[in-house]
């Protein structure tokens, strides 16, 4: 059977279980999964579940399926870092010899001076910090001078807050241009994030508007590949943002997980072919991020749900993989992103349910996708066309 059409879906953050070197990133003891299913007293995610979702981690409520209707194995991230870009590059077969720069104690002097410089106005923050509290303690002062907030994360990124009646999207996205063209060489952080946010203070909120300004990746990957070989590329969600708009074919605007799923289900009606890619950031963002276990478990169940409508309009030439591109255990003390495996759930068809090895790096899905869409060309990684009972 030829595969004919791939569609890839990254559960933003979904990871089970700390890798080996947790320790040296702050993540020792990490779980995103199975620290949600104890948070809230149990999970039932029953497609999920069929799938061998329960089988990669020991989750409250999940029990490992002894009748999987999919392939399924944890993948361990060989790059260094637990950031997006990381992840997404790495799935996608880029493994970075080198992590993006971090900047705990907030950016030297040169980087906020070059920027204050290029937008004309000096900056509140430079900080490390949770965006949620953030605007709460910077947003009046902001409303104030129209000073833009800069802040970063554990992970490799320049975040510009402001709120929308002070610096329109346009003026916002077009700092993030900015600070996206002055942070490179030594200091080519992963993303520049646009971070508006509405409200009055003490009410501030985050808006869906959020962008993000990836590097360019330093190779081609599996979505240059598809497309040099004609294939369309789709990518849903923040895909353009990660890859820097390069490897597409087309991309569909989602601000929520619901409605990311509805235009990966818009394009299978359009694409019969090629890769699908999506992204589904709310259980990252809106969750994760927020220490919120209990809206992360109840975005869960509603991918659950929805995932069934998925399933009813894949074809015989079809698989789906799902996935995640690092952790973020709400159930940690700090916000940020964890180092954990990530799940690799394949299902199709003609697909072999089974359990497979652990993977020793995302690019092992790549490279199976690649063989899949007989697209070789993809250095990293080693497929498992095989054990999926797939031909390449």
């Amino acid at each position: 059977m030829n595969i004919k059409r791939v569609i890839l879906i990254v559960l933003d953050s979904l990871g089970v279980g700390e890798l080996p070197d947790a320790s040296f990133y702050g993540d020792a003891g990490s779980n995103t999964l199975a620290h949600i299913a104890k948070a809230t007293g149990g999970l039932k995610l029953p497609m999920l579940e069929s799938f061998g979702l329960g089988c990669l981690t020991e989750v409250l409520g999940m029990p490992c399926t002894s009748g999987p209707v999919a392939a399924f194995a944890k993948m361990a991230e060989r790059s260094k870092g637990k950031d997006t870009t990381t992840g997404h590059w790495e799935m996608t077969g880029v493994v970075l010899d080198e992590p993006f720069p971090v900047y705990p104690r907030g950016f030297p002097p040169q980087v906020i001076s070059a920027f204050e410089r290029a937008v004309g106005r000096e900056v509140l923050g430079n900080v490390a910090a949770s965006g949620t509290e953030i605007i709460e303690r910077l947003g009046e002062a902001h409303l104030a001078s129209g000073r833009p907030i800069v802040y970063t994360s554990a992970d490799s990124v320049f975040q510009i807050a402001a709120h929308e009646e002070v610096a329109p999207l346009e003026l916002l996205y077009d700092w993030c241009v900015k600070a996206r063209g002055l942070l490179q060489g030594e200091h080519a952080v992963g993303r520049v994030i646009a971070r508006p946010f509405t409200g009055e203070s003490g009410q501030f909120r985050r808006t869906p508007n959020r962008r993000d300004y990836s590097l360019t990746p330093p190779s081609d990957t599996l979505l240059d590949i598809l497309k040099k070989q004609g294939m369309p590329v789709i990518g849903v969600g923040k895909i353009a943002d990660i890859f820097a708009n390069r490897g597409l074919t087309a991309s569909l605007s989602a601000k929520s997980n619901d409605y990311a799923v509805d235009m990966i289900l818009q394009a299978m009606d359009n694409y019969e072919s090629g890769l699908i890619f999506a992204n589904l950031v709310d259980f990252d963002s809106v969750y994760g991020h927020r220490n919120d276990a209990a809206g992360y478990a109840g975005a869960l169940i509603q991918f659950d749900l929805r995932l069934k409508e998925l399933m009813a309009k894949m074809r015989t030439e079809d698989v789906l993989f799902i996935t995640a591109d690092h952790g973020c255990d709400p159930t940690f003390p700090h916000t940020d992103h964890t180092r954990e495996y990530v799940p690799m759930l394949a299902y199709g068809e003609n697909v072999r349910p089974l359990r497979l090895d652990t993977r020793d790096t995302f690019a092992d899905l790549g490279a199976t996708i690649s063989c899949l869409l007989k697209a070789p060309g993809l250095l990293a990684g080693q497929h498992f066309c095989k054990e999926l009972g797939l031909d390449c």
